[in-house]
């Protein structure tokens, strides 16, 4: 493992479902990266997932990550559920199909080279990192639909 990354991520949609965006912002002891994305017709848990996934894939190594997101979606679902998802072949408790079940699984990929401590933020209360990777989702659809 390399030393640790400090990751935001944060996804925006517009309609829900609608246009949407991703943002990851890293910081790495004195070094900050960003990154972003664009769909066009998407959803915000799908964004959510997407940051996650295109921020994991940016780092080219194992790395100690402390993940933030103020996504309850994803932390309940890759701390608690995808175990039982996987388990009964992606299909939910009830017998159903998991929703977003292709980014779980991209993200249940990514996660497995890395060591992370996940951590929920409350979204726009003013966390630098959280407000960055908001403000890069909203970037990348305003990019597009202007």
């Amino acid at each position: 493992m390399t030393g640790k990354v400090i990751l935001f991520t944060d996804g925006a949609c517009r309609g829900n479902p609608g246009p949407g965006g991703w943002g990851a912002y890293f910081e790495y002891d004195d070094a900050r990266k960003e990154l972003y994305g664009f769909a066009s017709d998407t959803t915000n848990n799908r964004m959510e997932m997407m940051a996650v996934i295109e921020g994991l894939k940016a780092l080219k190594r194992p790395c100690e990550i402390h993940l933030n997101t103020d996504s309850k979606y994803v932390l309940q679902g890759i701390t608690e559920w995808m175990k039982g998802w996987k388990k009964n072949g992606w299909k939910t408790a009830a017998k159903k199909p998991v929703k977003n079940a292709d980014l779980w699984q991209q993200l249940d990929n990514e996660v497995s080279r890395h060591q992370i401590i996940w951590k929920w933020v409350k979204g726009h209360s003013g966390i630098h990192g959280n407000e960055m990777a908001d403000q890069l989702a909203n970037k990348a659809i305003d990019e597009q639909t202007s």
